[in-house]
C-alpha cells in the first residue's frame, strides 16, 4: 500500500499545526504542520498521520501530493509526506524537516 499511495493527492485534517506543542511531549514543537488522512488507516488502527511541507503558516486543513513514505522500523506507524507546493522535496529536506519527532525513532524514506 505504502509505494502506490506515493504521488497520489490526499486531503486530510491538521490536529497538530506548526508551532503547537506535542501533547505528550510539551518540550516538543511542531516544525511542520501534521495531520492525518480519514480516508486511510495506518497499521495502528487509526487514520494515516502525515507530515505537510509546503508552507509555513498553520493550517487547519489540507491538500496535497504524497511524496514519500517515512517507514519506521521500530514502529507499526508510517507516516506519509505530503507536499501542498507541488515540489518535490529532496531527501535531506524531508529528513531535516521530520527530525523533531523523527529522530526518536529509527526508519527510512520510501520514494
Amino acid at each position: 500500500m505504502l509505494p502506490r499511495m506515493i504521488g497520489q493527492t490526499v486531503k486530510g485534517v491538521i490536529d497538530r499545526p506548526i508551532g503547537s506543542r506535542h501533547p505528550r511531549f510539551p518540550d516538543t514543537r511542531y516544525t511542520v504542520n501534521y495531520g492525518y488522512v480519514k480516508e486511510y488507516f495506518a497499521a495502528d488502527g487509526e487514520p494515516q498521520d502525515v507530515y505537510v511541507l509546503g508552507t509555513d503558516e498553520p493550517l487547519e486543513r489540507f491538500e496535497g501530493v504524497v511524496i514519500a513514505v517515512w517507514h519506521r522500523t521500530d514502529d507499526v506507524e508510517d507516516k506519509w509526506i505530503v507536499s501542498l507546493d507541488g515540489k518535490n522535496y529532496a531527501d535531506a529536506e524531508i529528513l531535516q524537516k521530520i527530525h523533531f519527532t523523527e529522530q526518536f525513532f529509527k526508519g527510512y524514506l520510501i520514494r
